[in-house]
């Protein structure tokens, strides 16, 4: 079984930083592109990032210059370092990974969400 689990979300002011991390583990064979999703009240989930397994890092417009993802293959996860945060920001952030776990293809995995607030 393959899983991952998110951390770093939670309250923060208008202006402030948080750092997430999503860890994978299981039976893992390889990762290709991981990322971050978000989903606000009442709207659908939308992509914040994501970055492959090169490295080729693609964001959002609405939080490019403020958001950095990065990963680190070796420890199979990554990371959304998320600066300037407003209050449209606030959501509940989800990990996703392109994973092949031993003796299967690629499928895709979903982290259980983590809520990121910014009161305005």
């Amino acid at each position: 079984q393959v899983q991952l689990v998110e951390s770093g979300g939670g309250l923060v002011q208008a202006g402030g930083s948080l750092r997430l991390s999503c860890a994978a583990s299981g039976s893992i064979f390889s990762i290709n592109t991981m990322g971050w999703y978000r989903q606000a009240p009442g709207k659908q989930r939308e992509l914040v990032a994501t970055i492959t397994r090169d490295v080729l890092a693609n964001y959002a417009d609405s939080v490019k210059g403020r958001f950095t993802i990065s990963r680190d293959n070796a420890k199979n996860t990554v990371y959304l370092q998320m600066n300037s945060l407003k209050p449209e920001d606030t959501a509940v952030y989800y990990c996703y990974a392109y994973i092949r776990a031993y003796g299967s293809g690629y499928s895709a995995y979903w982290g259980q969400g983590t809520q990121v607030t910014v009161p305005s």
